[in-house]
């Protein structure tokens, strides 16, 4: 996630750049719900685009991870957009309760932090060490082999 996050970063930073250009953006909450909505948005293209061309974003390819519908067919348009909605659980539920409470401080940070431990410790109870978003979407994740082409060998010295 970390990798991934270092990737989307530039692609985020472009996109709002492009978004704050385009609409003359000088403050940035002007037109801030309308940034937010359309980041949201970049994300959703960003991940349904991958995975629906070769079920992998570029971090997934590093860690030779790609996502698969359950029978390990290719995913659908359709599949990869629900896994992407229901991947916001990781972060949405915590955020949200950190609202409710008025959290303020280190809270802001823990409350958030625990919804995500929680989240990733539900892959425990599943029999196939899959994430509730992928059962819920019917899709998982595989590892893939590692292959090492025909390189030649070269020395150093």
């Amino acid at each position: 996630m970390v990798y991934e996050a270092m990737l989307l970063f530039g692609v985020l930073f472009i996109s709002g750049w492009l978004f704050s250009t385009l609409t003359q953006q000088r403050h940035a909450l002007y037109l801030r719900g309308a940034m937010e909505t359309w980041l949201f948005l970049v994300l959703g293209v960003y991940f349904t685009w991958f995975w629906t061309h070769g079920g992998q974003t570029l971090a997934m390819k590093t860690w030779r991870i790609r996502v698969e519908r359950a029978n390990g067919a290719p995913l659908r348009f359709s599949q990869a957009l629900v896994r992407y909605l229901l991947a916001w659980l990781w972060f949405m539920p915590g955020l949200l309760l950190a609202w409710l409470v008025g959290a303020r401080g280190w809270m802001l940070v823990l409350i958030p932090a625990a919804n995500v431990l929680a989240w990733a410790m539900a892959a425990h109870l599943d029999p196939n060490r899959q994430f509730l978003h992928d059962r819920l979407a019917r899709t998982r994740l595989v590892r893939l082999p590692l292959t090492l082409g025909k390189r030649k060998r070269t020395k150093l010295a």
